[in-house]
């Protein structure tokens, strides 16, 4: 007896084995994408953490180490052991 079932019309019967392979195919997809999805949304903190700071780069300014180093850490976060799905954020430096 399969595992899945579909509704039709609005009736609920069981699927049928070329219905449990598509459903298996659409769920192992989208798990293959899962990693992908999550890189995503860490790029995009990340480029938001980074425009936040984009002012302290200025060519007026003189930037200080820690906040030079919580920079690249931010574009370090891609290379870190365990990215996109456990990410440790650099600690933003006080003014």
């Amino acid at each position: 007896m399969s595992q899945y079932s579909v509704v039709i019309n609005g009736i609920e019967r069981q699927a049928t084995d070329q219905e449990v392979l598509e459903i298996e195919e659409r769920n192992a997809a989208h798990a293959a994408g899962a990693d992908d999805r999550a890189a995503a949304q860490v790029r995009e903190e990340r480029d938001e953490k980074l425009a936040a700071t984009d002012w302290r780069a200025s060519s007026d300014l003189t930037m200080s180490t820690e906040w030079a180093t919580y920079r690249q850490a931010l574009r370090d976060i891609t290379t870190q052991e365990g990215f996109p799905n456990s990410v440790v954020w650099p600690t933003e430096p006080g003014e």
